[in-house]
């Protein structure tokens, strides 16, 4: 163990045990219950923060700095190049990158656009060129995990190397990851950071991400949890493979069994309406037993295929008795109404049907026509080649708008190992305006509490203690948008209005408040060991309308199929000359009303009606908060750097 790592660790216990100190004391002692309706709200922000500040302190624990692969690169490899709408000229350059690789493989375009254009260049540089098959008209699409879906298919690499359309690789790329397949045959993924070329100094719109991409993944390695990042990974076949087919056994045993109990559910109901006609009742109590026991074969391990094929036999069988049934007492009814007595109405022409036989026949049980309707949706349910997709077996996750660590989690699930290797091997490009980025880091925030929603870490099966925290820590980051809404508005409504959340601004609230904030703010630094984290600190508060938007839209995504739409990043400009001010208006409403509360705090002090202690200490407050929300302004009023389409057009 190093010393720096023993010295992580001792900052991590103190960093906990001063936190648990501090929200000790303010959920004990310090709540102001007359002003209820912010100190509760504020000391839950708190108590998230301290959770935050646990999952990182555990994030960090067992950090792992690898050197590089012991074993010499070796097996067959695909290179797969994924694009949309990107331009050519950009695909091409990253394509006669990823061709001239050093170690021998194959590249692929997969154009989810279709573009003739774009096949056109593929294949004039000899490379392969792969867009989606007929069987995915009308189907699902994905997004881009259909499209490496799809690519799986078409290919037979025993590992693959994922890059964005503007992701140019380093030629040795392959001989510094390959080897840890070698090293451990569990690998099922290395990934490698992303860098990008298109970000000046200044960063105004926080694309880098240097604290990810070095200790929080490192940190993740330790645990066997350094997830998919979407780009600059090596994958190894067989493992998406295996995930795709226990996946597709999984959807198909759970879908079978949703089917199924439910259709016992509906028979039951149809049999106790159709009490009056005992035939009929017969059947359909016979028909749910079927189902009953076929319910149960499933859950002994008998074949899924071979249970519902006999079903489908039985049900068929149960069907056509049904519909003869049916159309029995379809003819009975038919002689019931010509039996009845009729008389012409002398003036109207109309044949009038005597009214006590209509009432006779209104009593009647008519036909079971929706026993056999319920019969022939049991049918269509219980389909296993499932004809909703465009291909059975899913490798890549397809819960999510994004694939990455959706699919990351599900390979950690089946006991497979991850790598992070930190050695930029891949450059490329990020969004060059607000609004662009905006709508990235919307999309990494939805697809991550999608996952969340649907496959909580939690309590998944398969996944160690220490995976379970780590995605769940990445996941639990995207509520601090919740959390920023207080810390905003407490300093707000103190200096505007004199409320206070705490009892008192006393001794003891700054006995255990700084050595908390003291400690994390050291643990913080030792970890960075000099990494530049300022902007990724300011973004994590002044994104905070990104990040609540993320959680509601997901939410109604999975529990009211509200849909998300999927837009690829930008990487060819800007979008537009226009500032995006309907993006960040809950921002600069934030910046204008702590600028207010600044100023109002500062005229009470002077006019003797406010505690100058709380008053310093909500400034201070303030002045961070202001600091932070200070990107926004920057980043609206960046315009973009002015070299980098000359680097692209130079690289290899």
């Amino acid at each position: 163990m190093t010393r720096r790592l023993i010295l992580i660790r001792v900052f991590a216990v103190l960093a906990v045990l001063t936190g648990i100190n501090y929200l000790t004391w303010r959920w004990m002692e310090s709540l102001n219950w007359e002003a209820w309706w912010i100190a509760v709200p504020l000391v839950i922000a708190e108590t998230y923060s301290l959770i935050d500040t646990f999952l990182f302190a555990t994030t960090m624990w067992r950090a792992k700095e690898r050197s590089g692969p012991e074993s010499p690169p070796t097996g067959t490899v695909d290179v797969f190049i994924t694009t949309y709408n990107e331009p050519i000229p950009m695909v091409m350059a990253t394509a006669r990158a990823a061709k001239n690789i050093a170690y021998p493989h194959r590249t692929f375009v997969l154009d989810d656009g279709n573009r003739p254009e774009m096949a056109a260049a593929a294949r004039a540089e000899g490379l392969g060129y792969i867009t989606r098959s007929e069987d995915w008209t009308d189907k699902p699409r994905h997004a881009k995990a259909g499209n490496l879906n799809n690519a799986l298919f078409e290919t037979d690499g025993e590992f693959l190397l994922i890059l964005d359309a503007d992701q140019i690789p380093d030629p040795l790329i392959l001989h510094r990851t390959l080897g840890y397949f070698a090293d451990d045959e569990q690998v099922a993924l290395v990934q490698t950071p992303q860098w990008f070329i298109n970000v000046d100094e200044a960063d105004p719109l926080g694309s880098q991400a240097p604290l990810f991409y070095g200790p929080i993944q490192q940190g993740k390695d330790g645990w066997n949890a350094a997830f998919f990042c979407g780009s600059n990974a090596v994958l190894r076949r067989d493992a998406l493979m295996q995930l795709g087919i226990v996946g597709y056994v999984r959807n198909l045993q759970d879908s079978t069994e949703r089917t199924l109990r439910a259709a016992e559910k509906l028979l039951s109901r149809e049999a106790r309406r159709s009490r009056s006609a005992p035939e009929l009742q017969t059947e359909l109590k016979d028909l749910r037993i079927e189902v009953s026991q076929a319910r149960a074969a499933i859950a002994s391990g008998e074949p899924i295929a071979d249970v519902t094929y006999e079903l489908h036999a039985r049900i068929n069988d149960a069907s056509n008795r049904l519909v003869r049934h049916d159309l029995d007492m379809m003819a009975e009814d038919l002689v019931a109404i010509h039996a009845l007595p009729v008389q012409r109405d002398a003036e109207l022409g109309a044949v009038v049907i005597d009214e006590v036989g209509l009432d006779a026949l209104s009593t009647r049980e008519l036909s079971p026509l929706a026993a056999v309707k319920s019969v022939g949706a049991l049918l269509d349910a219980l389909r296993v080649d499932r004809p909703d997709e465009a291909q059975p077996i899913q490798p890549l996750a397809t819960i999510s708008v994004t694939e990455d660590m959706a699919t990351a989690m599900q390979l950690h699930s089946m006991g497979w190992r991850s790598v992070y290797h930190h050695e930029i091997l891949a450059r490329g490009l990020a969004p060059e305006d607000l609004q662009t980025m905006l709508k990235q880091r919307l999309r990494w925030a939805q697809g991550t509490m999608q996952v969340f929603l649907r496959d909580n870490p939690l309590a998944k099966r398969g996944l160690s203690a220490g995976q379970r925290l780590m995605y769940f820590g990445t996941m639990w980051s995207y509520l601090a948008g919740f959390a920023a809404i207080v810390y905003l508005s407490a300093p707000v409504i103190y200096l505007m209005f004199g409320v206070m959340p705490v009892t008192a601004w006393s001794g003891d609230f700054f006995a255990r408040f700084l050595p908390y904030f003291l400690i994390n703010q050291l643990m913080f630094l030792i970890v960075a060991r000099g990494i530049r984290t300022w902007r990724g600190q300011q973004y994590s508060l002044a994104l905070f309308p990104v990040w609540i938007r993320a959680c509601t839209s997901s939410f109604a995504n999975v529990f009211f199929k509200k849909p998300l739409s999927f837009v690829v990043t930008r990487k060819d400009g800007r979008a537009d000359g226009a500032l995006p001010l309907r993006e960040v208006w809950p921002q600069l409403l934030a910046i204008a009303l702590l600028i207010i509360a600044l100023i109002t705090g500062i005229i009470r002090v002077l006019a003797g009606t406010a505690d100058g202690t709380g008053t310093l200490v909500n400034t201070v407050w303030v002045a961070y908060s202001l600091a932070a929300l200070s990107i926004v302004i920057q980043a609206l009023r960046y315009k973009g750097p002015a070299a980098h389409a000359e680097e692209v057009e130079g690289a290899p």
